[in-house]
Order: structure tokens, then C-alpha cells, then sequence
């Protein structure tokens, strides 16, 4: 017991820790709150605390991205134009993908301080921006992992790797939700698709970080 209290206290004082966990309670209590209010057929009280509980924990997320972009220009600095990448198509894949992310960033601040009423702007287009570059980050993560390897790697990282597609994915599917109506099937999935997408996502990158790997999402 004190192990694992130990565990989650040192998960809990780390930034990425931390915004993992807020990150699968946000998507849970949408999963729990959004199941429910299908069932009944109305929002209770309950059902409504839960769904106010992911709000608060998505905007508090947003708020802390806030301090990512220095992080992401020194991944992307140390990365550069990937020249030790040996395959060409996985160096330019990489390329454009940190550049989505670069660039995901101060989209969605904008989004945060029209919101938030800092500059008197509409955030909408703001919002579709950091959207859409997220998807598109999220749809070269899922082309790169699919791309042909070597017999070793298979072997070695397949398991990893079908698990990342399957995080990405679930991601990817939920970018397109929250894009403009008439795109795809933006604006059309019920809460608890959204709840159980993220939850999916959020488990796999807790798993991936618990045995070294890596997976990250919005």
C-alpha cells in the first residue's frame, strides 16, 4: 500500500504525471457522465457534476500548455531536419509532424486568451487551427508507425507500436469531432464516444510511460 501511495505521489509531482492523470479523469468522468445521461435521457445532477468535473479538467490542461512551447522548440531544435534518420519518407513524416505540433501551440493560446477575454478577438478559427494541426500531427504518428521496418524491429517494438496507432487513432477520431459541423463527422459524436476514445488513449499512454515508452495527446 505504501509503495503504490509512494508511486502515485511521485507520478503526481511530475508535470507530465500530473497531466496524464487529469487527463484520464477529464476523459473518464466524460465516458461515466455521457453513458448515463444517454441512459436516462436527461442530465442529473450527478451526471452534470461529472460532465463540469472534464470541462474544469480540460481547461486547467489548456492553461498549463501555456508553458509547453519552449519544451516542443527544444525538441524540435534537437531534432532539426532529422538527418540521422537513415529512411527519407520517416525524416520529412517527423519533420512536418514537429512543425503541426510547433505550431499547435500558440493556436490554441489565442483560442485560450479570446476566451478568456485577454484580446477581444473570436476564438472559433482559433480553436479549428489547434485542432486540425493537432489531427494532422496525429495522422503522421499513425502513417510513420505503419511504415514498412526492418524483420528486428517488428519483433522488437510491434506490440509498442500497435498500441500507438491505436492511441493515435482514437485521437485522430476525436480531432475530427471537435472540427467545425460538416467536416467528416465533426460536431456528431456522443459524449461517451468521446469519454471512451480518451480513456482508450489516456490508459495506453500511462501503460507506455510505466514500461518506457511514449505517447502523448491533447
Amino acid at each position: 500500500m505504501r509503495t503504490a501511495v509512494t508511486g502515485l505521489v511521485n507520478v503526481l509531482e511530475s508535470y507530465r504525471g500530473r497531466d496524464r492523470v487529469m487527463r484520464i479523469l477529464c476523459y473518464s468522468c466524460q465516458l461515466f457522465g455521457g453513458v448515463m445521461t444517454q441512459k436516462n435521457g436527461e442530465k442529473k445532477n450527478w451526471e452534470k457534476s461529472l460532465l463540469i468535473v472534464a470541462s474544469q479538467l480540460s481547461h486547467c490542461r489548456t492553461v498549463l500548455r501555456l508553458f509547453d512551447d519552449l519544451a516542443m522548440l527544444a525538441y524540435s531544435m534537437k531534432y532539426g531536419l532529422g538527418k540521422k534518420e537513415e529512411d527519407c519518407i520517416v525524416r520529412w513524416i517527423s519533420v512536418i509532424g514537429n512543425i503541426a505540433d510547433q505550431l499547435y501551440y500558440p493556436c490554441e493560446h489565442m483560442a485560450w486568451a479570446a476566451d478568456a477575454g485577454v484580446i477581444r478577438m473570436k476564438s472559433d478559427k482559433w480553436w479549428t487551427a489547434s485542432t486540425a494541426l493537432w489531427g494532422l500531427s496525429l495522422f503522421l504518428g499513425i502513417l510513420r508507425k505503419n511504415l514498412p521496418k526492418t524483420r528486428g524491429e517488428i519483433k522488437s517494438q510491434i506490440r509498442s507500436e500497435v498500441l500507438s496507432i491505436i492511441s493515435c487513432t482514437s485521437d485522430l477520431v476525436n480531432a475530427i469531432h471537435w472540427m467545425p459541423p460538416g467536416f467528416l463527422w465533426g460536431g456528431c459524436s456522443p459524449t461517451w464516444l468521446v469519454g471512451l476514445l480518451g480513456t482508450v488513449s489516456s490508459l495506453i499512454g500511462i501503460y507506455q510511460t510505466a514500461v518506457g515508452g511514449s505517447s502523448g495527446g491533447v
